[in-house]
């Protein structure tokens, strides 16, 4: 698939156009300077040809080993593996040094670039476009000389107007030509909100050739993009000591034993109380968008300080939205007593997570990737008892035998008759259960039911739903 990297100084619209060309708004957009800090990659259908466009960490001067200096090495990495670049530039501030001189790296890549001005929108836009390149040739001759990339595309990257030349100008650096007339959406409509799961997509049977989608989550600091990182081999994320690196939720793509995997590296997630910056407000929602955008979501323990409270309720808000768990206790190379530790913690997980019993806890060092291949087992494991079917009979059949062992209580002096139990739909397994009184079974008895079920049908680990309902067996008469 060609690749497209969109690269230049901070805040001059790189997220926006990424978002306009893929169709959605994935990438985090603010007036907020530096916002973007991963590679974030997204699919783009430019006429009628699938690419992948590449919205990248703004272009800053900076001292060797911080974290612009960080940022800018994984743009450059990301020039350096694309087919062409999109050099975007803000029209209404003209061509800055910093420009010039992060256009002379885009310059000494080689690779075709496409010289975009960005703001182009309104009075301000039109005359600062003039300004940087487009009042007479000789503007023109000396932005060039300035740049060296050659003819600027005007655009409005947040109102969608020069897209259509722009993408013409792309696939000519690319060396294609159209092969559709028009875009069955119009360039000038709003990005579509990144999808979450449908509802239907629950019921789906499991598609064995779609990839898991998997989100590492958990409190700052605690070693999400070095797991990330381990897992795909490369340094694809930002790392430090600092804690709050990553900011958006990055997607990878990745095969594990034969399996797709779409890998979701995400902020660290704090209590609301402590989050006042505008970029960890917008990183913490795109978090909590992972969880629920994922199949199974592994939450990563800091072994030195395990099971803070954020980390319980981070837990129990993945459980709420009904998707598979595992648990990673990260840094475990610098725990002393492994065997009382280990236990400690599984006692933990027991008490504090009951409403998923039996998730599976992995102990791992993300720096070193030890365990790595033991943790990925978990999780294709916790997806498939996520995603399990049972069938009708060997449901009551457990059924009967459950309700022998221990009958419903007595409800205002009645007894409760549970009378069929069936399972429409998986991803988490949820079941149906018809009752004489769906109202007077008490909550224990409930976590009778779930947990019985979890056991005789092998399901650790996942959240199982048991909804009531009052009626007689409706395959009774069939």
């Amino acid at each position: 698939m060609p690749t497209i990297a969109i690269v230049g100084r901070p805040n001059v619209g790189k997220s926006t156009l990424f978002n306009r060309l893929t169709g959605r708004r994935t990438a985090l957009v603010s007036d907020m300077p530096g916002l973007t800090r991963d590679r974030r990659e997204g699919e783009a259908d430019i006429g009628g040809h699938i690419l992948e466009v590449v919205d990248t960490a703004g272009l800053e001067e900076a001292d060797k080993g911080s974290i612009a200096d960080r940022m800018r090495s994984q743009s450059e990495l990301a020039i350096r593996d694309a087919d062409a670049v999109a050099f975007v530039f803000d029209a209404r501030a003209g061509v800055t040094p910093t420009d010039k001189a992060f256009a002379r790296i885009v310059r000494a890549s080689g690779r075709p670039v496409v010289l975009v001005a960005n703001k182009c929108e309104g009075k301000a836009g039109t005359e600062g476009f003039y300004e940087a390149y487009a009042l007479g040739q000789l503007a023109l001759q000396l932005l060039q000389l300035r740049l060296g990339l050659g003819e600027p595309v005007a655009i409005s990257a947040e109102h969608g107007e020069g897209l259509a030349e722009l993408e013409s100008e792309l696939l000519a650096a690319l060396g294609l030509k159209p092969i559709v007339k028009a875009r069955r959406r119009r360039r000038s409509e709003e990005p579509e909100p990144e999808a979450e799961i449908p509802e239907e997509a629950e019921t789906e049977a499991e598609d064995p050739g779609k990839p898991v989608r998997v989100a590492i989550v958990g409190r700052p600091n605690a070693g999400k993009s070095t797991l990330v990182n381990a897992i795909l081999g490369e340094e694809r994320m930002i790392t430090g000591p600092e804690p709050g690196l990553t900011r958006d939720s990055i997607s990878s793509d990745l095969s594990w034993q034969g399996r797709a995997i779409k890998l979701f590296d995400t902020a660290g997630l704090r209590r609301k109380a402590r989050i006042d910056e505008l970029a960890e407000k917008l990183a913490a929602s795109d978090a909590v968008r992972a969880i629920r955008f994922a199949e199974v979501v592994v939450l990563l323990i800091d072994a030195e300080r395990p099971f803070e409270q954020q980390d319980l309720t981070i837990g129990n808000m993945i459980i709420e939205e009904g998707r598979a768990l595992v648990i990673a206790v990260n840094k475990w190379d610098l725990v002393e007593d492994k065997q009382a530790t280990l236990k400690d913690l599984k006692e933990t997980v027991a008490e504090k997570f009951a409403e998923a019993s039996g998730v599976s806890v992995v102990t791992i060092s993300a720096a070193s990737g030890r365990n790595i291949d033991k943790l990925m087992k978990a999780i294709l494991d916790a997806h498939a008892v996520w995603s399990r079917r049972i069938s009708t009979a060997e449901i009551n059949r457990w059924l009967q035998v459950a309700l022998a062992r221990h009958a419903p209580p007595q409800s205002k002096g009645r007894r409760i008759r549970i009378r069929y139990m069936t399972q429409p739909s998986a991803r988490p397994p949820t079941f149906i259960a018809f009752c004489s009184q769906p109202g007077g079974i008490p909550e224990s008895y409930m976590r009778y039911l779930t947990n019985s079920l979890r056991e005789a049908f092998d399901m650790p680990g996942t959240p199982i739903r048991i909804n009531l309902r009052k009626g007689a067996n409706p395959y009774a008469d069939k």
